[in-house]
C-alpha cells in the first residue's frame, strides 16, 4: 500500500490487526493494536520475543476493556508465556497506562528514560479535582474564548490517574547512545524531544527495524504542546533538532513501527516531511501575525482546517508552541491584553 499523496512511503500492511490481535512483522517481532477512548481511537503495541518471556513496547491506557484485552493478550498472541520487560518510549497515558497492571500481573521489570519515568509516576500520583490556578492562567494567556475558559474552569481536570495504573517504584533507566538488548537483537537507542522529553526510539542493528514511538508517525505529525507546567518550552525547537538529527539515520529500507497508524517504509522523506510541516507552519505564522494575534487566532495558519471542542485544548498547546519559538527566536515580540491575553506580532 502506498501513501496517497506522494506515493513515496510504503505500507506492508494496509489493514492493522483487530483489537488484541497480532501480525507478525519480523521474527520474534508482534504488532498488536488496542484501543483508545479519545480522537486517536488505538496504540500500537509491540512484543519482542525473549524465548522463556516476551519484552513489551508501550502498553494502552488501563480500563476494565484493556485489562480484558490484555489477558487475551496473555494467553493468545503471546502464548502463555509472561511479559518479562515492559519498555515505555514516553510518559504519555495512551503508552504508560497498563505498565504498572503489566508489572503487578507478570513481575515485569520496567525500562525507559528518566524523565519519562519521572514524568509518568508524577502525574499520575498528581489527581487534581479542581483547575489549578496556573492552569486557569495559562487558558486565559493564551487567548481561549469565553466559552472553552467557562467550560475548562467547571471542569474537573483530565487526570492520569482516570486511565492510568498506579506505577510502582523502580526502573531501569536508558538514554542517548546505549545498546538495548530485545527480541533477539541489539538495539542502538536514539532520543528524540518535542514531542514528549527523552522520548525513547530503538534502531536494530540485526535487521531494518525501528521502534519509534511517537516520535515518528506515518500520516499525522505528534502533538508538540506547551503546558502550565513549562509556560515558556520550546518544544518546536527540540522537535526540529531531534528530526534533524535523527533524519541522518534514516535509510529507505527502514522499517518503522510506529506507535499510531501503520508501521511503513519510505523513512528518509517521512523525517523530511516531519520537518518541513513545521517550517511550514511557521511561515503561515509569520504571515498571520502582521497583525497582533492571540494564540487561539492562530489555529487557522498553523492547522488550515476547523478546529472542534474536542481538540480545542491540543490545537491551543501547539499553538502556544509555535509562538514561542518564533519569541524566542527574536521574531516576534508579544504584550499583555488587558484581559491576561498575549497577543503576539511579527517584526517588519
Amino acid at each position: 500500500m502506498m501513501d496517497g499523496g506522494a506515493n513515496i512511503l510504503r505500507y506492508p500492511h494496509a489493514e492493522p490487526p483487530g483489537w488484541g490481535e497480532a501480525i507478525e512483522m519480523a521474527e520474534g517481532v508482534l504488532w498488536i493494536r488496542l484501543p483508545l477512548p479519545m480522537a486517536l481511537d488505538h496504540v500500537n503495541i509491540y512484543a519482542l520475543d525473549e524465548g522463556d518471556s516476551w519484552t513489551v513496547v508501550d502498553t494502552g491506557v488501563h480500563s476494565e476493556r484493556s485489562v480484558a484485552l490484555w489477558e487475551g493478550v496473555l494467553s493468545g498472541p503471546l502464548g502463555g508465556r509472561p511479559v518479562g520487560r515492559v519498555i515505555l518510549t514516553h510518559h504519555h497515558p495512551d503508552h504508560v497506562g497498563m505498565a504498572g497492571w503489566l508489572m503487578a500481573r507478570c513481575g515485569a521489570e520496567l525500562v525507559t528514560t528518566r524523565t519519562a519515568w519521572l514524568f509518568a509516576r508524577m502525574l499520575i500520583l498528581d489527581v487534581e479535582e479542581r483547575p489549578t490556578e496556573q492552569s486557569l492562567a495559562f487558558w486565559r494567556a493564551a487567548g481561549a474564548t469565553p466559552e472553552a475558559y467557562a467550560a475548562r474552569k467547571a471542569q474537573r481536570p483530565f487526570n492520569y490517574a482516570d486511565i492510568c495504573h498506579p506505577l510502582p517504584v523502580g526502573y531501569t533507566r536508558v538514554r542517548q547512545g546505549d545498546v538495548l538488548r530485545a527480541g533477539g537483537r541489539d538495539w542502538d537507542v536514539h532520543i528524540g524531544n518535542g514531542h514528549a522529553p527523552e522520548h525513547l526510539t530503538l534502531w536494530s542493528r540485526a535487521d531494518n527495524l525501528v521502534i519509534a514511538g511517537d516520535q515518528i508517525i506515518s500520516s499525522i505529525s505528534p502533538n508538540i504542546g506547551v503546558f502550565p507546567t513549562e509556560p515558556e518550552a520550546d518544544p518546536v525547537a527540540e522537535w526540529l533538532e531531534s528530526c534533524s538529527r535523527l533524519a541522518a539515520l534514516a535509510r529507505e529500507h527502514h522499517l518503522v513501527l510506529s506507535g499510531h497508524k501503520l508501521p511503513f517504509s519510505g523513512l528518509p522523506v517521512r523525517m523530511r516531511q516531519l520537518i518541513e510541516n513545521h517550517h511550514g507552519a511557521l511561515d503561515r505564522l509569520r504571515a498571520h501575525l502582521r497583525i497582533p494575534k492571540t494564540a487561539a487566532e492562530c489555529f487557522a495558519p498553523l492547522f488550515k482546517r476547523a478546529i472542534d471542542e474536542g481538540v480545542y485544548g491540543l490545537a491551543l498547546v501547539e499553538a502556544v508552541a509555535h509562538l514561542n519559538h518564533l519569541h524566542q527566536a527574536g521574531e516576534v515580540t508579544r504584550w499583555r491584553r488587558g484581559d491576561g491575553a498575549w497577543l503576539w506580532q511579527a517584526g517588519e
